[in-house]
């Protein structure tokens, strides 16, 4: 069982997860480019003394421009902007390791943790897909265990440019006329598989030593590629029972890396639809559906399951034929998420999408604020989470009705804490060590 306080993660997505989300009365379907929108969102998750907030991002335009407002601020150059309107959340980015390079992408890591305070975070993806592949001169997408190869050799040339400076190089001493230390500066020289990196980054040391490290790939790959590097894992399931397995898993496989469990904190996705009674908010969920344009829906499907456009039928169930997990070189986990939730529940192509609307196959929970407070400390207190990734189904309003009822109830509960207290990087908040300088000189007593 899970003792002590959970973590909390705001994963904001324009006007909300929901892909109708948009379309409600209280929704400005421009909020996705809008500075103003996304200030107030960080303002709201840090009310709610939220360990820190979420940007997904992509290298491709996601879905199709009726469907939902689409495309994306990038979301480093955002959470600049972030650091400067809040004083402790943390700021989490998506970026790829398949569509960069580790010298840039390290440096831009670096420069918001400096500019922060030690408040950054990367979510380290591979990405899926031929489209993304196509828009960096790529015929097909690179196959799976490749992508993770390369992410591997990325992040150890990122952790080597990260320590290319020693915490002391700058000296800054006006009367010898010395600024800092040559000899400890140590260059990465790294040759590698994919990688020819020479140079020390042109960046100093951070207040974390290098970002928090998050992941979300639940594939074999991706929970080996975690069980290394990760410190925190955003995942997705939807049973209590799969999510304590998946926890015991990774935890499991921490350990076996020679690295301590407790560096890794496991925080699926919930969609929390919270109304004053139950009836409320299932009425609400009942709304959201009812705007979801299902021909959307249907290709999306279709584009996941990898089958030709015009396999499905509404009101059939998914074909008995469909390819197992190992031939899929796409998102693998979410995959086999997506098949297994059809399966167990035996819904069709209709009411499988009306589950996939609202978070895309994290667990969607509808209830009273106490309702979510039960659920939440349910899944913490068992074994199958550190804390959460939330994700409002509709934004600002959802993460308002979070912040204001539900984590009240969780601070009752001492599993929330009631203030930030002193000034501390995302690490501290996550309860993580700094990392040691690989290239620094242990100091000896």
């Amino acid at each position: 069982m899970t003792t002590g306080q959970l973590h909390l993660n705001a994963f904001l997505m324009n006007t909300g997860h929901h892909e109708a989300s948009w379309r409600l009365p209280e929704s400005d379907p421009f909020a996705h480019v809008s500075l103003d929108h996304y200030i107030r969102l960080a303002r709201i998750a840090e009310r709610g003394s939220f360990d820190s907030l979420f940007l997904a991002d992509g290298p491709q335009l996601w879905s199709n421009l009726a469907q939902r407002p689409a495309g994306a601020l990038e979301p480093l150059t955002l959470l600049t902007a972030l650091a400067t309107a809040t004083e402790h959340i943390g700021l989490i980015a998506t970026a790829s390791t398949s569509y960069n390079s580790p010298y840039n992408l390290a440096r831009k890591f670096a420069s918001l943790d400096i500019i922060s305070g030690g408040r950054a975070g990367w979510n380290i993806v591979t990405t899926a897909g031929r489209e993304a592949a196509r828009n960096f001169g790529l015929e097909h997408e690179p196959a799976h265990a490749d992508r993770y190869a390369r992410a591997g050799e990325f992040l150890d040339v990122a952790l080597k440019l990260w320590d290319s400076w020693e915490d002391d190089a700058i000296v800054g001493d006006k009367a010898a006329g010395v600024w800092g230390d040559d000899t400890k500066v140590h260059p990465p020289r790294h040759q590698g598989t994919y990688f020819s990196v020479e140079g020390a980054l042109n960046v100093p040391r951070t207040p974390q030593g290098y970002p928090l490290l998050v992941q979300a790939g639940s594939s074999e790959d991706g929970k080996e590629f975690a069980s290394r590097y990760a410190e925190a894992v955003f995942t997705a399931q939807q049973t209590i029972e799969d999510a304590r397995a998946f926890y015991a898993d990774l935890k499991s496989r921490t350990a076996a890396a020679g690295r301590d469990p407790d560096h890794i904190k496991v925080l699926p996705g919930i969609v929390p639809v919270i109304g004053a009674t139950e009836a409320e908010a299932l009425a609400k969920e009942r709304e959201l559906e009812d705007h979801i344009v299902h021909d959307h829906g249907v290709a999306n499907l279709e584009r996941l399951l990898q089958l030709p456009l015009g396999t499905l039928e509404l009101d059939r169930l998914l074909p008995s034929d469909l390819p197992p997990e190992s031939a899929v070189e796409g998102a693998k986990s979410r995959y086999t998420l997506v098949v297994e939730l059809a399966r167990r529940d035996r819904l069709t192509v209709r009411q499988l999408i009306g589950r996939l609307g609202g978070g895309r196959g994290h667990l969607t929970f509808a209830g009273t604020p106490e309702q979510v407070a039960d659920a939440i400390e349910t899944w913490f207190t068992q074994g199958a989470a550190d804390g959460f990734n939330i994700m409002p189904p509709v934004l600002p309003s959802g993460l308002d009705a979070f912040v204001d009822h539900v984590v009240p109830i969780l601070r009752t509960r001492g599993l929330l804490r009631a203030e930030y207290g002193p000034r501390q990087t995302l690490r501290e908040r996550y309860g993580l060590p700094r990392p040691a300088n690989q290239y620094a000189q242990p100091v000896h007593a």
